[in-house]
């Protein structure tokens, strides 16, 4: 029987998520209405794209290429600020995430997998969020709790989930007053766009990668796992659609392996690289290429110990822990 405390503390979080959830899609309903009526100004819509590629990016280069699979080595500040985005993206600290997304690979489209569509589309999509998908870090990524600025960041997590609402509130207030001072008005309507319309946004482009990536697309490359290609999503996550393309070369800091296929992560990655701020990046060869299409993983290629009990050794190559 679960303890009393035990339920009201589920309860509490359940209540929050469904308030993180819920409360930026009335927004963006709301925001629809004032665009209808025209209510909407240049800097709203700045301040919406602008987050919502800086944020995005905290999400994609950050904790995902960047913590999750070590893809690339970045500078200590490049690396504090990107995680600090990716905390502004209101999906988690970066220590849960980071954990979530190493058991999603150790168990992709089978039991246990947080988010798989197998258990339908919407629990993919936001239904996991509700459950209790939880990942333990001490199994699945031990190397973090190591980490000085990742503890930091994970610990200061409300710290930058206000930043995501006050920067855009902040910002609209004083720019929008043009000179004349602080306008609630435009600090309001701010927060709107900047904060709720690009937080709703950032949370279901995320998690289309969940579930419209491992329901539509194409396969390039057979893996175990039911991960597709689809270009929308990898034009609107900066790359994360080309979501088969990332199941078969986890390591790989560049999703869009061919020209054609947009990863904005990548780009981001390649000018930091190019700038002397990212080292280490790990690319797929041509030859890796060739020798991996049309080839299987090896049965049971990715498998998860029995109740959590260790990090698949398996997955090792994935996230570069080298366990």
């Amino acid at each position: 029987m679960v303890p009393a405390r035990q339920r009201a503390a589920r309860l509490a979080y359940k209540t929050v998520v469904l308030l993180v959830v819920v409360v930026p899609l009335v927004a963006t309903a709301l925001a629809i209405v004032r665009l209808w009526e025209r209510a909407v100004r240049p800097l709203d819509l700045a301040l919406l794209g602008v987050l919502y590629v800086l944020v995005g990016l905290g999400v994609t280069a950050g904790y995902h290429r960047m913590l999750t699979h070590r893809s690339f080595v970045p500078h200590p500040a490049i690396k504090a600020l990107l995680l600090v985005l990716g905390s502004m993206a209101l999906e988690g600290d970066a220590l849960q995430w980071t954990a979530t997304h190493i058991k999603h690979h150790a168990l992709a489209d089978r039991e246990g997998d947080p988010h798989s569509p197998l258990d339908g589309f919407l629990h993919a999509h936001v239904g996991w969020v509700l459950g209790d998908s939880s990942a333990e870090p001490r199994v699945y990524c031990p190397h973090l709790l190591r980490d000085r600025t990742v503890l930091f960041v994970s610990r200061t997590h409300l710290l930058w989930v206000v930043l995501a609402m006050a920067l855009p509130f902040a910002v609209g207030g004083l720019v929008g007053g043009n000179g004349r001072g602080w306008a609630w008005a435009a600090a309001l309507s701010g927060l709107l766009w900047g904060g709720l319309v690009r937080q709703f946004l950032t949370h279901h482009v995320t998690w289309s990668v969940n579930s419209v990536c491992h329901t539509f697309g194409k396969r390039a490359f057979a893996t175990n796992d039911a991960s597709r290609n689809e270009w929308l999503v990898g034009l609107l996550a900066f790359g994360e659609g080309w979501h088969n393309n990332h199941h078969a070369f986890p390591r790989s800091a560049f999703h869009g392996l061919r020209w054609w296929q947009f990863d904005l992560a990548g780009y981001t990655i390649r000018l930091l690289e190019r700038v002397g701020l990212a080292r280490d990046v790990y690319r797929v060869t041509p030859a890796m290429l060739a020798r991996r299409v049309g080839r299987p993983l090896a049965a049971g290629g990715l498998r998860a110990a029995a109740g959590d009990a260790a990090v698949p050794e398996a997955l090792a190559e994935s996230v570069g822990t080298g366990v």
